[in-house]
């Protein structure tokens, strides 16, 4: 005990002990949780790099008055942040938020909608080396004044500013490709330790990193990664994705100008339009890319977002290929022969447009559907109404008919084009009838059973017709047909539902009638009342109150309210105030006076 007492003493006495320790604390900062958290706030949820870079100078201003650490007025002289001068915690974040702020910057260079050019993509590198040299201090100075995790994680962060350089440098991938892995390993060590969501923001860290790894692997020749698996890994979403995406981008662009030398005809319906354009042909290339995502053997493994999103590029990239035809035909002078081409080319693009249009409708349709008959509380999911599948199913028979026209505008049609327009009259027969299905469900729950019940008539008349046209056609739709019998069953079954709930609210009305008259009041001196009904006569509403109305209708107030009513006139001769009378001294009888009145007078 006395060893103990002695050796405590002599812990007190040592200079060198762990009062300095005491003094100044180790700093704590959850590095990737703070980040993570000022970023989806502040705009990289939407990819919005403008607004994160405001944020980062904002808080920076922030920090140095909350500090006291201005730079003075007049001629700028930046104050250096060294060990000495970590007193607390706000001065790494000071670091922190400056390589931040770097590095949007240079991410909203990135996001031009053409693309850096020359002098852009210079300042661009420029910011990554300022983003890299304020990642490198934050490192140094955690390593001193912070504990071991946030030392760990300031390496991490430096480690892949530096990767993102040099990445964007397209050069040194080997060292690249070691600053992303280190960034990884060290993520993936934090996420086996501290709470749940900091084990999550570790995870999503790593799997952001990884097609920057992959890249790289790519780029130095240890992968033998096609295009389109480059393209598949760089789904991943996250701002440390971002740079992966564009440099992906720029590497499909290019592989797609090489194998565009090899399209030059575009065939449709046994036609074949040549290619001249070196940007059509890309643009061309790039839409049929992307359907082979949707039309694939993997096409029933995305999501419907993700198939939404598909499509959206889709358009995206023949619009671009209609833009350049456009531009072409408007250049081409009195060329006949280059024109026809150029119109026949132009009008097979509008029809593939047309036709992918009316997929993705479908596909708007099938969700809708999906989302009928759930409940509202599943996801919390707004339900779908009948009236939005009525407008859906207005667009698709509209594109159906601008197809249709577009296919049938010609002189000389060949028989495959002859067939697609009937194709296109009998999904218009189809889109008819499920139209009419769904006025109908509309019309049943805003409680007009006779109108719900014609209309659920009408269209199982023309789900009847469609399905007779279906199958006496040659290239039948199983599909189709398949949906045209169940919508043919259903509209038997909700006609006879509407036919039978008719007939029990007639036999009921009478009842219902009394009831609702038996609640009107007379006076209504309990509730205020918006209008009464003797104030209503020459408007056509409703006497009743229905079952969803709170109030209950008024005749008229009793007792009723006090009215005014006319007496006899007041007369009030105001005038005589006003007038002014002649003066009538002279006529009035003077008296007279004796001598000693006067002397008194």
């Amino acid at each position: 005990m006395a060893k103990v007492n002695e050796a405590a003493a002599m812990e007190i006495d040592d200079p060198n002990s762990n009062i300095s320790d005491q003094i100044s604390p180790k700093f704590s900062i959850n590095v990737l949780q703070l980040l993570k958290s000022a970023q989806m706030q502040h705009g990289l949820r939407h990819g919005d790099y403008t607004r994160y870079r405001r944020y980062c100078t904002a808080r920076l201003r922030r920090l140095y008055k909350s500090l006291k650490f201005t730079h003075g007025r007049g001629k700028y002289t930046r104050k250096a942040i060294s060990e000495s001068t970590v007193t607390e915690v706000r001065f790494l974040h000071v670091v922190l938020y400056m390589a931040e702020r770097a590095w949007s910057h240079a991410m909203e260079k990135r996001q031009l909608p053409d693309g850096p050019n020359a002098r852009q993509r210079i300042y661009l590198i420029g910011r990554l080396r300022k983003a890299v040299k304020w990642a490198d201090l934050f490192s140094h100075l955690c390593s001193v004044k912070g504990d071991s995790r946030t030392s760990l994680e300031a390496e991490a962060y430096a480690s892949y500013m530096k990767g993102n350089l040099l990445f964007e440098q397209d050069r040194n991938w080997d060292t690249a490709l070691r600053n992303f892995k280190s960034a990884r390993s060290v993520y993936e060590e934090l996420g086996k330790y501290g709470d749940v969501e900091n084990q999550v923001l570790c995870r999503e860290r790593v799997e952001e990193l990884e097609p920057s790894i992959r890249y790289c692997l790519h780029k130095i020749g240890g992968s033998n990664l096609q295009a389109s698996e480059l393209l598949q890994i760089g789904e991943m979403e996250g701002p440390a994705s971002d740079l992966f995406k564009s440099k992906l981008e720029a590497v499909m662009a290019e592989a797609r100008s090489q194998q565009a030398a090899s399209l030059t005809e575009f065939h449709w319906l046994g036609n074949r339009f040549p290619i001249t354009n070196a940007k059509t042909r890309v643009a061309i290339l790039k839409a049929q890319e992307l359907e082979k995502d949707l039309h694939g053997s993997s096409a029933n493994s995305l999501s419907a977002e993700k198939r939404l999103v598909t499509f959206d590029k889709v358009f995206t990239a023949y619009h671009e290929a209609r833009s350049c035809i456009r531009s072409d035909l408007a250049s081409a002078g009195s060329a006949e022969n280059v024109k026809d081409d150029l119109n026949g080319l132009d009008k097979a693009v509008s029809a593939v447009l047309g036709q992918r249009t009316i997929e993705r409708n479908q596909l708007l349709v099938s969700i809708a559907k999906s989302k009928l008959t759930r409940r509202r509380d599943d996801k919390n999911e707004k339900v779908t109404k009948p009236e939005e599948l009525v407008r859906l199913y207005d667009l698709l028979l509209q594109n159906t008919a601008d197809l249709s026209d577009l296919v049938s505008s010609g002189r000389d049609r060949k028989p495959e084009e002859v067939t697609f327009a009937e194709e296109c009259e009998l999904k218009s027969l189809a889109f008819r009838a499920e139209r009419c299905f769904y006025l109908a469900r509309s019309y049943s729950l805003a409680g007009k059973r006779s109108e719900a019940y014609a209309l659920y008539c009408r269209a199982r008349s023309l789900a009847e017709n469609a399905l007779q046209k279906f199958q006496a056609h040659s290239k039948t739709d199983q599909v189709m047909i398949k949906e045209l019998k169940t919508l043919y069953d259903e509209c038997r079954s909700y006609s006879c539902i509407e036919h039978a709930t008719g007939i029990i609210e007639e036999v009921k009305a009478p009842e219902n009638l009394s009831k609702k008259i038996s609640t009107i009041s007379l006076t209504g001196a309990d509730k205020k009342v918006e209008k009464y009904l003797l104030e209503k006569l020459d408007l056509y509403e409703p006497a009743i109150s229905e079952s969803n109305v709170k109030a209950v209708p008024r005749i008229e107030p009793f007792p009723p309210a006090f009215q005014s009513i006319p007496r006899n006139p007041i007369v009030l001769d105001l005038a005589y105030n006003a007038i002014d009378f002649p003066s009538i001294e002279n006529r009035m009888k003077k008296d007279k006076k004796g001598f000693i009145s006067r002397l008194w007078g």
